[in-house]
């Protein structure tokens, strides 16, 4: 019989256009009226700086691939060109519903509701802001702005990627009658002043807040003062940022990802965005020095880049319109107890962030580096927090004599700059650091801690789904453990030994590594759930991740839904096959939680015939995380933590609050909840996590408890 074909671009959905489906789904969170202001507030802001990514990476990838002519087309079908197309029709249909989320829910709701007033006209001043605002424009913009005007003399200047600018039309004031001559004119709002500023409470206490480029609209005659300003207007530019370096040639991969992040300065212009009501005269000028065609350019009702409600939503006051904050609970095993080594000694620690404390995995690095018995210290960063105290950990560890091998992440997007820096103070502590392997990007979380103990050399490990940032594991939920298992220890030491000296093991006990073997490892596991359903016995999979969009596991998704396993899918983000698609995708159920965490844990389930594999790891089921990067998977061993996981897995599966389930039409919902009690994953997870801190360990410390919460609701 001939083999059913999986691969018919039919059967899937272009990356980019299911990433916008996500983006809509964060922006569903800010239209939702259930959830308080302030929080709708933060939602608006992050698919504002979403969109600026997405535009700053992947469109510009594909406006990359059309300028060389590259007419392959994607896993849907499309090629580059069609998407864009697509895309382009997405994302203007996108912004229109955010500003209309904005001008007809929010904006009125935080005057009616919260009694704050966002000035978004000038004009709308009264008598005594006009002159707070005027004096806080000479005493504080005036000495900052630097106005820049176009003509022969002087060209178009460089207009930085993703400021906030404001375009003039200008004409001489001596003119002669009936020649007026236009002159563009452009002045950037300043990035090192506040965007918002408050102004002085009314008489009867309501706070009015105006935004700083309606200061500068308001008094930019100041900054020309031998002209009429004629208009102005904002405008914002988004540039190409994808990196491209050509790393066998680049001698230095610090000083060339140095040299090529000045270069997103002015990468080719790929969106525009001006205000609604602009001058056609100036966005003639804007058009033509900016090379934008129509489909690249928003018209936007309101104020340019939505960013600032975070600052808004941070402003103080407003605790009755936010959600009540969440405090990360102390992790079980680790209370009272003064050394980590200790406790992994004695049993493997599981820890869920932001659940629970991400101090342990800090407080892990700060023994290692003080501990006279710890030889050597070995990690991997990919993204960590601005004053990081686990950077701070590992410079110690230097100093005091320790063997430091750090392998930091130089080209993880956007924190490169921030990835140099810490390389530089590492270096200069004393540390050996390592800038991962040519073409491909660290992406794995590991940290290995070698002891001399009494019983001899003892190693411990650390293993993540997350970035060692303590300021992200407050946001996103991720999961790790700790373990002393010497086989994991001898994998760790294969693995840093690998990155540093390119020593490929002949094999591994536990870990799964990519690029090499872990694809072919996740094939076979489905392949095996595949043979179980053929074989007429039960077979199952989950899987936890962030974004689904490689073509050999779709297929082989595709196959095993079709011969009758059951496969759940929790996809955050990008998910590229489709469901209820007959004889193929019948038995796949994909939903997507999207709460006041980020969910960014990797968690695997195989049934396996009765004997349940999981495991956790950094990859996501995306051809550049399993043929493009190093990652870790690893296997949970540890009975007790296997059910752990497996009840968290159960409570998301159960989630009715803030799930998207996929529907077959490619479109997402949120379930009815008619005659269900209310489940809401997250905030379930975080009160387990506090009765789990309340309740004391068993008398030998080795068993685990945790305690299962009525369902919580928001």
């Amino acid at each position: 019989m001939e083999e059913k074909n999986y691969r018919k671009p039919e059967y899937y959905v272009n990356r980019e256009l299911s990433w916008l489906l996500f983006n809509r789904r964060v922006l569903s969170e800010a239209r939702d009226k259930t959830i308080p202001l302030f929080e709708r507030l933060k939602f608006l802001s992050i698919t504002s700086s979403n969109l600026d990514e997405f535009f700053m990476v992947r469109v510009a990838s594909l406006k990359d691939q059309v300028h060389a002519q590259y007419t392959k087309l994607d896993i849907a079908g499309l090629t580059p060109k069609e998407q864009l197309k697509k895309i382009s029709e997405d994302t203007h249909e996108l912004v229109q519903l955010q500003y209309s989320t904005y001008n007809r829910s929010i904006f009125p709701a935080l005057k009616k509701k919260a009694g704050l007033s966002l000035i978004s006209e000038h004009e709308e001043l009264s008598k005594e802001q006009e002159k707070y605002v005027d004096a806080y424009f000479e005493e504080n913009i005036y000495p900052v702005v630097t106005p820049m005007a176009m003509d022969s003399s002087r060209p178009f200047p460089l207009i930085r990627n993703k400021s906030l600018n404001i375009g003039a039309l200008i004409s001489k004031k001596d003119r002669k009658k009936g020649k007026e001559v236009l002159e563009f004119a452009t002045v950037q709002v300043p990035s090192v002043l506040p965007r918002l500023i408050q102004l002085p409470d009314t008489e009867d206490g309501e706070k009015a807040v105006i935004l700083l480029e309606e200061v500068i609209e308001r008094n930019i005659g100041k900054l020309f003062l031998s002209y009429d300003v004629v208009c102005a207007h904002p405008y914002r530019i988004m540039r190409n940022a994808d990196l491209s370096i050509d790393e066998d040639e680049a001698e230095d991969l610090l000083k060339e990802i140095q040299k090529q992040l000045k270069k997103r300065q002015w990468g080719e212009v790929i969106r525009l965005e001006v205000e609604e009501k602009i001058d056609k005269r100036l966005l003639k000028i804007l058009k033509s020095e900016f090379n934008s065609k129509e489909e690249d350019i928003f018209y936007i009702q309101g104020p340019l880049d939505l960013t600032f409600l975070m600052k808004m939503y941070g402003m103080e006051g407003f605790d009755e319109f936010k959600a009540p904050s969440h405090h990360p609970a102390p992790v079980q095993e680790f209370i009272d107890k003064d050394s980590v080594f200790d406790v992994i000694q004695k049993q493997d620690v599981f820890l869920h962030h932001p659940y629970m404390s991400f101090d342990p995995v800090v407080d892990f690095v700060r023994q290692a580096a003080k501990d006279p018995d710890v030889l050597a210290i070995k990690q991997t960063l990919y993204r960590v927090s601005g004053n990081s105290p686990i950077i701070a950990a590992l410079a110690k560890a230097a100093e005091n004599g320790k063997q430091v091998s750090v392998l930091v992440e130089l080209k993880a997007r956007f924190d490169e700059e921030n990835n140099i820096v810490w390389a530089k103070m590492l270096e200069k502590a004393g540390c050996h650091v390592i800038y991962g392997l040519v073409g491909l990007k660290t992406h794995s979380k590991i940290t290995l801690v070698v002891r001399r103990e009494e019983t001899g050399i003892r190693r411990y490990v650390h293993l993540g789904t997350g970035n060692y940032n303590d300021s992200t594991a407050r946001l996103y939920t991720d999961c790790g453990i700790f373990t002393c298992d010497a086989r994991f220890g001898e994998d760790a030491t294969a693995v840093f030994n690998m990155l540093s000296g390119y020593s490929e093991p002949k094999s591994w006990h536990k870990l799964i590594m990519a690029p090499l073997w872990m694809k072919k490892r996740f094939l076979r596991m489905i392949q095996t759930e595949r043979e179980h359903a053929e074989n007429g016995t039960p077979a199952h999979i989950i899987a936890k991740i962030n974004s689904l969009c490689d073509p050999d596991i779709m297929e082989a998704l595709y196959k095993a839904s079709a011969a009758g396993v059951k496969i759940d899918l929790l996809v955050r983000g990008i998910c590229c096959l489709k469901v209820g698609i007959p004889g193929v995708s019948e038995n796949i159920h994909v939903r997507s939680i999207v709460g006041d965490f980020l969910e960014h844990s990797r968690i695997f389930y195989f049934y396996n015939n009765g004997a349940e594999d999981v495991f956790m790891g950094s990859a996501d089921w995306m051809t550049r995380n399993l043929d493009r990067r190093v990652e870790i998977v690893f296997p949970v061993e540890d009975g007790q933590i296997k059910k752990e996981i497996i009840h968290v897995l159960d409570i998301e599966f159960q989630d009715n609050m803030k799930a998207h389930i996929l529907q077959g039409d490619g479109q997402y919902e949120k379930m009815d909840r008619r005659g269900k009690a209310p489940v809401n994953s997250q905030m379930q997870l975080c009160q387990e996590a506090k009765g789990r801190a309340e309740t004391p360990l068993s008398p030998h410390g080795s068993s685990r408890v945790f305690v299962p919460a009525e369902p919580v609701e928001e």
